[in-house]
């Protein structure tokens, strides 16, 4: 199994699959490997890149970070729901942080498509700021709702999620640790909260000075999706090679029996990698993806020759 993050690491700066890095998926999957796409977009929105490009409809989409893992043809496999009150009352501890908050959930219907409503905010200059092509990009599943309290009234999100500076996000998820119910998903998983309720992922762009604190259910991350969705399979550990970029793609690393960090990774994220021991790629509009898969299929010929 090959599991590749979208941003920063399939997508290239155009934020399209490369031909290279799109012949070395066919070329894995003609080879009985299957591919899983593990990305922190919803599935709705990581379709728009990845509709139209022959691969298989059964590969599973690994989306919201681990929340939901659909296949790539809109059937259902795996989700977790945060429950409403618990997203209520972090909706009270985060109260300084509420114009920076975005509550998503889970409305994909059997065409993959979201509708309004999937995306539900109360403040709108903040998140123009922050992720204005994002907010423009998704303009038509957006909901306008205050206080924000209201929408979780009868229905449970599956991701709640705070975009700002890499400064003000820091103090955000400090914030938010505060609280014994909170638990990073961290480099040590001894720092982890045994009875915690919700898990934070954290994904950091420096050159835009741009971070995302996803606000997930306990237990929910790439690595663990990942590893639920590959004993269905049938498939080890080991027998996975994970591609990412970012601190919300460590859990797959973490997992994966190979792991490939994209050279484009932040650099406190690199240096990580390098005291484990990782293999650090190209970057992204490098096709490091085709070169971390290209060099797996070459492996895989020389022991079968």
């Amino acid at each position: 199994m090959i599991a590749v993050d979208m941003d920063g690491t399939l997508l290239g700066q155009d934020g399209c699959v490369s031909p290279r890095n799109l012949t070395a998926l066919h070329t894995a999957e003609r080879g009985g490997i299957e591919v899983v796409v593990a990305t922190g977009r919803r599935h709705c929105y990581a379709m728009r890149q990845l509709r139209g490009l022959g691969l298989r409809e059964e590969n599973a989409l690994v989306s919201s970070n681990g929340t939901v893992t659909r296949t790539i043809g809109a059937r259902l496999l795996d989700r977790t729901l945060m429950p409403s009150a618990t997203a209520q009352w972090l909706c009270q501890h985060i109260e300084e942080f509420r114009n920076a908050l975005v509550v998503t959930f889970d409305m994909v219907g059997s065409d993959g498509e979201d509708a309004r409503g999937a995306l539900v905010v109360e403040h709108l200059d903040e998140l123009n700021d922050s992720i204005g092509k994002w907010m423009a990009a998704n303009e038509p599943y957006i909901a306008h709702v205050v206080p924000i309290e209201n929408a979780l009234q009868t229905e449970s999100p599956i991701q709640m999620m705070l975009c700002g500076t890499i400064e003000r996000m820091r103090r955000a998820e400090a914030r938010l640790l505060e609280h014994p119910g909170v638990s990073a998903v961290g480099v040590n998983p001894q720092e982890h909260k045994p009875n915690a309720e919700i898990a934070l992922h954290r994904t950091e762009y420096p050159e835009r000075n741009l971070s995302i604190v996803d606000i997930l259910p306990a237990g929910c991350s790439k690595g663990a999706a990942l590893l639920r969705l590959a004993a269905g399979r049938g498939i080890d550990a080991e027998e996975i090679l994970a591609i990412g970029d970012n601190w919300n793609d460590l859990s797959m690393l973490d997992v994966a029996g190979r792991k490939v960090l994209m050279g484009n990774a932040p650099e406190d994220l690199q240096e990580l990698a390098k005291t484990r021991g990782w293999t650090i790629g190209r970057h992204h509009h490098q096709d490091g993806v085709a070169d971390a898969i290209e060099a797996v299929l070459s492996e895989r010929l020389s022991i079968t020759r």
